[in-house]
């Protein structure tokens, strides 16, 4: 077998394979030979069909069916012999394939690009220090306060945060369009309920009132029908009520599972250390990748970038309602967060490869005690990563990839800043 590599691009590759022609030949005898002891023709006994017969009757699909396989055999022994790891499939092309000559085919594809690490010492991250303090824990009682509030009929204008009963009909142009109205339906002002304008141009209202509304539906709106074009909305009001907060006592702790309104505090402040860390923990993780790339560029195989995209869109595909099952968002939505994760698996990798990191068994664990202990049966789910390995395979690569950004966090210069709770909800993204 010869074989020659050419380079037609920064990453892509030419590689041609040349197969002695005896080698075909050999083989397809071999399968002649096996096929003229099975094969019944007509006016032949079984096992008994000449061979001249059978090789002018299946010589073309056998012959067919050796060069596919060895093509396909041959690749992977032309690969391993040039010491290629091909990123993404090779697309294979035949030459010449002519009975009695060697088959020659031509395989091209694109090659993982090499990658030097750069320093990453002078890069600088901000490392967010929060505390969840008494004011902290009770904005968060609040608002669970607000989540089981009941509301009582009120004689006055709405305000933000009453509830308001209204039946409405909306029109674009003077023509009805789906979803353009309702009887009946309750509306917490100031809850994003509606598209904006909506809930605003209702504020001060009162029971019995009628209101015309102008309302711009946004560009992005899902319904495409609409999208764009401004409408007119016919309100009527037909109560105002205002919302009754739960007392908090140890009734309502009990509603959240608590003994007492003391253990709920304590639970509800655990939560939200909880939800801290793991807010400031993706912000850092964020900062640190962002250097990561910014420090190394590369150029991406195509290949990669391709399945990525196609990987992200049956995602896409399977988290969409049934009612949008048939709708397929274009790729190019996809490229650059697809881009992103490329560049940042293979330079994270290398990082892992280079300073010899591997996954640690006790990282393993204390990702599967975090993710149980957000669940009300935290023990069936720990057994469920001890004996799946499709499971436990997903967390140790994010281990791994947790033990690769504190590697990276060590080298980097790092600097504290105190930040309040309500900060870190905007510190993940």
């Amino acid at each position: 077998m010869q074989v020659s590599v050419e380079s037609t691009g920064n990453l892509e590759r030419k590689m041609t394979v040349q197969v002695p022609s005896e080698q075909i030949e050999s083989e397809v005898t071999t399968r002649l030979q096996s096929l003229a002891r099975e094969v019944k023709l007509d006016g032949f006994r079984p096992g008994k069909v000449p061979f001249k017969v059978v090789k002018k009757r299946f010589d073309g699909r056998i012959r067919q069916e050796v060069m596919t396989e060895v093509m396909q055999r041959t690749l992977y022994e032309a690969l391993t012999e040039e010491k290629i790891n091909p990123a993404g499939g090779p697309q294979i092309e035949p030459v010449n394939t002519k009975a009695g000559e060697a088959l020659e085919y031509v395989a091209t594809f694109e090659v993982y690009p090499e990658i030097e690490l750069a320093d990453m010492t002078d890069s600088k991250v901000e490392l967010p220090v929060v505390e969840v303090g008494d004011d902290d824990l009770d904005k968060m009682l609040d608002k669970l306060r607000t989540q089981r509030a009941t509301f009582k009929e009120v004689d006055r204008a709405a305000q933000e945060s009453d509830e308001i009963t209204i039946s409405f009909e909306g029109t674009i142009d003077g023509e009805a369009f789906g979803g353009n109205k309702a009887e009946n339906t309750p509306l917490v002002l100031g809850s994003g309920q509606m598209i904006a304008g909506f809930e605003d141009q209702l504020t001060g209202a009162s029971a019995g009132e009628h209101r015309s509304l102008d309302i711009t539906f946004p560009e992005d709106y899902q319904g495409k029908e609409v999208a764009g074009k401004q409408a007119v909305f016919e309100v009527d009001v037909v109560k105002v009520s205002e919302a009754e907060l739960a007392v908090l006592d140890d009734d309502f702790a009990k509603i959240f599972g608590a003994d007492s309104i003391d253990t709920l505090r304590d639970e509800v402040r655990s939560n939200m250390q909880r939800e801290a860390k793991q807010r400031v923990r993706e912000k850092v993780k964020k900062l640190v990748l962002d250097a990561l790339l910014e420090k190394n560029e590369l150029e991406l195989p195509k290949a990669l970038i391709d399945s990525e995209i196609d990987s992200m869109m049956q995602q896409s595909m399977a988290n969409q309602p049934e009612s949008m099952k048939n709708m397929q968002l274009p790729r190019e939505i996809f490229e650059s967060q697809a881009r992103r994760r490329v560049a940042l698996g293979l330079i994270m990798n290398e990082v892992a490869k280079v300073n010899k990191i591997e996954v640690d068994p006790g990282k393993v664990d204390s990702l599967i005690e975090d993710m149980a202990s957000t669940y009300d049966q935290p023990e069936e789910v720990k057994q469920a990563y001890r004996t799946r390995q499709d499971l436990r395979s997903g967390i140790e690569g994010l281990a791994l990839e947790e033990q690769v950004v504190d590697y990276l966090l060590s080298t980097m210069k790092t600097e504290e800043k105190v930040v309040s709770f309500e900060e870190t909800a905007g510190q993940a993204e």
